[in-house]
């Protein structure tokens, strides 16, 4: 199996989370799914992203992070 082919199987069995709702939501959900990325979904459910753990964790060590970010909030990057 190609990489390629590896991170599509990865992300089609990925919890989704609609983008509404908050950092800490997503990082809940990821403890308890045992998994490091979420792919993130618009109203529409049409996936939007992808965010990772480690992302979030920066986020929400920075100073300004309060517990009512929500995921579409998030910077690009």
């Amino acid at each position: 199996m190609t990489p390629v082919l590896t991170q599509q199987h990865s992300l089609a069995h990925a919890p989704r989370i609609r983008d509404d709702m908050t950092v800490e939501v997503a990082l809940s959900l990821m403890a308890g799914a045992r998994v490091d990325h979420l792919v993130l979904c618009d109203e529409d459910d049409q996936s939007t992203g992808l965010i990772t753990l480690a992302r979030l964790t920066v986020l929400r060590d920075a100073p300004a992070y309060t517990d009512r970010v929500r995921l579409r909030d998030l910077p690009e990057g």
